[in-house]
């Protein structure tokens, strides 16, 4: 697990297994809309900061991949604690051909660091926790683990480049300003809290110098209302065969700003110490 071929195969994992940055406003209130629109990169870039100030929401994440003709989608919804760097999702796998769940949720808890997932499946008792270290995996956890930490999600904005203003949108409802641009992720890595900043420079070499073009989409108050990051990479594939070029699309949308968002890391004893089973 742990390399962009384990988070290929974590992106097999996502299938065998199977927005988030505030604005850039003040405590209890965002910038004016004319100096986000004048200066797009400043909006984008103090995006993390809001959010934190902001505390907590509850989330919704889409990781889509498409690889040769095969397109599948992971879904998730839970709560995150921006201040604490604490999360929980519930991420649901693809259904099969005939349309019915092949897996049980994978419960995962996002903490500064690491990845803690239960219903793993593969060979992992169904009482136990696996634990990955972020820092470990080539792609520091933006696609392993089938969605994208919300928080990391948001400081990758840290490293936005070509950023520009792309209009007004509705968004769940909500009216929201959007913004483009490409994410640098060595610069995103540098500029990351500490907590994150190990796991971006573990994807910096994952990913290596590509830009990665993202949208997000910041409400009246700077909050993110969602956020696409799009990641490519080249899936290794057996002796002898061409590597096949994989794109990932992963959304998150945030909502509910201020919901208490409780998370409990499991105990020592219910954390699974043998060989994960990979498929």
């Amino acid at each position: 697990m742990g390399s962009p071929r384990s988070a290929r195969r974590t992106a097999a994992v996502a299938v065998a297994l199977a927005g988030v940055v505030a604005g850039a406003a003040g405590c209890g209130g965002g910038a004016r809309a004319g100096d986000r629109e004048s200066d797009p990169v400043k909006a984008v870039r103090d995006a993390p900061d809001r959010l934190v100030r902001e505390g907590s929401s509850r989330a919704r994440t889409s990781m889509q991949m498409a690889s040769g003709g095969t397109r599948v989608t992971i879904r998730g919804e839970g709560v995150y604690d921006y201040r604490a760097g604490l999360g929980q999702l519930q991420v649901r796998l693809p259904q099969d051909a005939a349309g019915a769940q092949e897996h049980r949720p994978i419960t995962e808890l996002l903490v500064p660091g690491a990845l803690y997932m239960k219903n793993r499946g593969a060979g992992v008792p169904a009482d136990k926790w696996v634990r990955l270290d972020t820092a470990s995996l080539n792609d520091g956890n933006l696609v392993t683990g089938g969605a994208t930490d919300p928080l990391t999600a948001a400081e990758l904005l840290r490293g936005a480049r070509d950023v520009t203003y792309a209009g007004e949108a509705d968004v769940a409802g909500v009216p929201t300003r959007h913004y483009k641009g490409r994410i640098d992720l060595a610069a995103a890595a540098k500029a990351a809290s500490a907590g994150n900043r190990k796991a971006l420079a573990a994807a910096v070499k994952g990913f290596g110098s590509s830009p990665v073009p993202f949208d997000v989409y910041l409400d009246d108050e700077g909050l993110i209302r969602k956020i696409t990051h799009r990641f490519s990479f080249a899936e290794q594939q057996a002796a002898g065969e061409p590597k096949k070029d994989v794109d990932v699309a992963s959304t998150t949308l945030l909502y509910e700003f201020g919901r208490p968002a409780k998370v409990e890391l499991p105990d020592k004893k219910d954390i699974f110490a043998g060989k994960v089973a990979e498929r």
